[in-house]
């Protein structure tokens, strides 16, 4: 066993990726990373092998014909490995459990695959009506999973369309399509989404779909339209990014001043230790961005905040036990690729017109190193038409913290562009 733990810390030494490459344990991201790519592997590959010692050396003892020892520790032997044994027994059981979602009757429910750019990527597909029009929604991150939250809140939109929520290469359900990482970049990411928009199209035979983008999915989501406008039909953004680089700063210029004003001075060390973003790695973003609950203020959505996120939202039958245990070391190593290769983005300069119609979707309680580029953006924005809707009661995820409000406001926008 220590030779295989050996062989695979060996193995790990040229791969980069927080939850895959060395032990970082002074951040949460690096304890997160540990657990989960280390610890629950241990778990998983070792537990079996240690029952499969115990049972072996007690059947050893029997032919050998040796002492079998005192009573209770004979006992205790056998308790222990049949405990261990259940145990084993118990974590295959659910292990093997494969993904489901619930079945709309006369209507799709489907996981399935989309291979694009050369790899198999997660795809879920609901709508009650199968020649409704097909909505692509990309969710953020880079590195995030939305079947989830998609399945938890997005019942009021599979009324009007047949919902397509993709976990692009490297996120989620597609962690295993990430390596190599050093050839996911955000132009291949973009080239992916309109790999899948045209699949899309001739499978449901449409001919323009309607895009939906949270967060960094909106980065993909405007490129994509920026580059082929003619495969959809509206564009509509969520928690709309701008410049990674200027949302970053703004982010840890709040984080600074939250951390001054309520005195947590190992915060504020931290911080000026670290500098402004960007970073050569992942693990000084925790301290710049994941502060962001405490000084915005977020509304408190019950249903919403119970289940909306990570890592909530991944506790549903739409993912297995391992893609469950797996969503946050896939969100941290696709992070860690994607993330440089955003820096240079700035939709202000390199996106002055779109050719679709376009819709922000803002929460009013966005924080505002989201919402100032991407009122800066949409103001100087040409485009056959431009609707900013501020959703009230709302943050980051709006179609998510206020489904319904969100479902109306994507049947008025099928409504204007058919």
């Amino acid at each position: 066993m220590a030779a295989h733990v050996a062989a695979l810390e060996l193995a790990r030494i040229s791969v980069a990726g927080p939850a895959v490459d060395g032990i970082h344990l002074g951040t949460q991201y690096g304890i997160i990373a540990f657990v989960t790519g280390r610890v629950f592997d241990g778990l998983l590959l070792g537990l079996p092998a240690f029952v499969g010692v115990m049972y072996g050396a007690g059947l050893a003892r029997r032919r050998s014909g040796g002492a079998p020892g005192r009573p209770w520790a004979v006992g205790i032997r056998r308790v222990s490995a049949a405990l261990f044994a259940a145990v084993v027994v118990t974590g295959a059981v659910y292990v093997a459990q494969p993904a489901r979602t619930e079945p709309i009757p006369g209507g799709i429910a489907e996981l399935t695959t989309a291979h694009v750019g050369g790899h198999d990527t997660g795809l879920m597909l609901r709508g009650q009506d199968t020649t409704a029009p097909v909505l692509l929604y990309l969710a953020g991150g880079p590195g995030g999973t939305d079947l989830g939250a998609m399945r938890l809140f997005g019942a009021p939109l599979e009324r009007d369309f047949l919902v397509a929520t993709w976990d692009p290469r490297g996120a989620g359900t597609s962690y295993g399509a990430l390596d190599p990482a050093s050839t996911l970049t955000f132009d291949r990411a973009v080239d992916d989404t309109i790999e899948l928009t045209e699949q899309l199209r001739a499978r449901f035979g449409q001919a323009r779909i309607y895009l939906v983008g949270n967060s960094y999915g909106t980065l993909l989501g405007v490129r994509a339209v920026q580059l082929r406008p003619e495969l959809f039909a509206a564009y509509v953004g969520t928690g709309q990014m701008i410049s990674p680089v200027a949302t970053d700063r703004m982010f840890y210029d709040d984080t600074i001043a939250w951390a001054t004003r309520t005195g947590d001075d190992v915060l504020l060390a931290t911080l000026r230790r670290n500098g402004p973003p960007p970073y050569a790695s992942v693990f000084p973003y925790e301290a710049a961005l994941t502060y962001e609950r405490e000084w915005n203020d977020y509304p408190r959505v019950p249903a919403y905040a119970a289940a909306g996120e990570l890592p909530a939202n991944v506790l549903v039958s739409e993912y297995d036990l391992v893609q469950k245990v797996r969503a946050i070391p896939s969100f941290l190593d696709s992070f860690a690729a994607l993330y440089p290769s955003l820096q240079g983005i700035d939709f202000r300069s390199q996106v002055p017109r779109l050719q679709v119609p376009v819709h922000l979707v803002e929460g009013e309680h966005e924080a505002r190193g989201r919402a100032v580029p991407a009122r800066e953006w949409f103001d100087a924005l040409q485009a056959p038409a431009k609707v900013w809707t501020e959703m009230p009661q709302a943050g980051h995820r709006p179609a998510f913290e206020q489904p319904e409000r969100f479902a109306e406001v994507m049947r008025m926008v099928r409504n204007g562009t058919r």
